[in-house]
């Protein structure tokens, strides 16, 4: 008897948990082997907007140690990491444009950073269960009105963890 394959946990990775990928930083390392090892068939996901933030990054980064470990990461996020690019139709984007519209203007991230709530949107939209990031104004928001604004939207809810909060959680 064929056993049902489960959906993959796809985890949402931000673009400065891949820039810390990139440096000798074992924390990050060690989150990324802790999972694989202990969640059956997850899937590391890079939202569209973190790899537009990244290519922005790689070609006019702040100085040169940030451009390198931009293009690294672009770089690695396949081939080495194995970690999947995500991608929507035309309609998918328009429907992430509107969820991060809404987080915006619920004021749980603040108005001028919209690369940060359509990462929110993206992930959400993808059905990620985490979004792994070091970015304070996602920490920050108040996780039960965005898990209210993301079923208000239909879109699943997702977690925002900092990645040294889930090293501690699951060691």
């Amino acid at each position: 008897m064929d056993r049902p394959v489960l959906p993959p946990t796809l985890v949402a990775l931000d673009t400065n948990f891949l820039l810390d990928l990139t440096v000798p930083t074992e924390w990050a390392q060690d989150l990324v082997e802790l999972f694989r090892r202990r969640v059956k068939s997850v899937e590391f996901v890079a939202p569209p907007t973190v790899l537009i933030e990244l290519s922005y990054l790689a070609e006019h980064g702040a100085n040169l140690g940030q451009k390198k470990m931009a293009r690294r990461a672009l770089e690695s996020l396949v081939r080495i990491w194995k970690f999947h690019p995500l991608n929507f139709i035309p309609v998918g984007h328009g429907i992430v444009e509107q969820v991060a519209r809404r987080i915006r203007g619920s004021g749980m991230i603040p108005i001028g950073e919209i690369n940060d709530s359509l990462i929110v949107a993206e992930a959400a939209l993808a059905n990620c269960t985490l979004l792994v990031t070091s970015d304070r104004h996602l920490l920050e928001a108040d996780q039960e009105l965005l898990r209210r604004e993301l079923a208000a939207s239909d879109v699943e809810p997702i977690a925002i963890y900092a990645p040294k909060e889930l090293l501690r959680k699951f060691r």
